[in-house]
């Protein structure tokens, strides 16, 4: 078994999720829940809940060899994100440093 690689995502509707215990993560197309829920236990040292997978299609791109000639259209690659419900423990992907200023 390999250990897979989540990379935590960072935007604003994350960042609402992460409110409610739930956290987004971009993993492998051929990651199962079952392996994702193992990966994040053992990075983050937490115990997931429940996990929730989506594909996202990639999107239809138009290209162009030479200036006017040869056009063609291809598609980006597919993307797969898991939201993880977390039972017990957090994860600090949104850590705040608020620096006090004395003047």
């Amino acid at each position: 078994m390999n250990p897979i690689s989540v990379i935590p995502l960072v935007s604003e509707k994350a960042y609402l999720q992460s409110q409610k215990n739930v956290y987004v993560f971009h993993v492998p197309l051929t990651a199962n829940k079952d392996e994702i829920a193992r990966a994040i236990e053992a990075q983050h040292s937490v115990k997931v809940g429940n996990v929730s997978t989506l594909v996202r299609k990639g999107k239809a791109v138009r290209f162009s060899r030479g200036k006017n000639r040869y056009p063609g259209t291809t598609t980006r690659k597919d993307t797969k994100k898991a939201y993880v419900t977390l039972s017990e423990g957090s994860i600090a992907v949104f850590e705040t440093s608020e620096q006090k200023e004395d003047k």
